[in-house]
């Protein structure tokens, strides 16, 4: 059996809850382990086919603030949400 990538990690999930779900990609962000980057795209791809044009204005507007920012202030904003 040959599956794809995107088919292992759709299977992988098929038949979880929202908790394990939610659980899922919280821990793929807070590790920041590249190896949950095609899953967290897989899961993107799903939210985008999937969303209205509104929803992903939200999204691009998001990525493109964060993008600006660049990689030097990743951990900052995690410390100020929990102070």
């Amino acid at each position: 059996m040959n599956l794809s990538i995107r088919e292992h990690i759709i299977n992988n999930f098929k038949g979880d809850d929202y908790d394990t779900l939610r659980r899922a990609i919280d821990e793929s962000v807070a590790s920041q382990d590249e190896v949950t980057l095609p899953g967290l795209g897989v899961f993107l791809e799903i939210i985008w086919e999937n969303a209205d044009q509104e929803l992903k204005n939200q999204l691009i507007e998001i990525i493109k603030k964060r993008v600006e920012k660049g990689l030097q202030n990743a951990g900052d904003e995690g410390e100020k949400k929990e102070s």
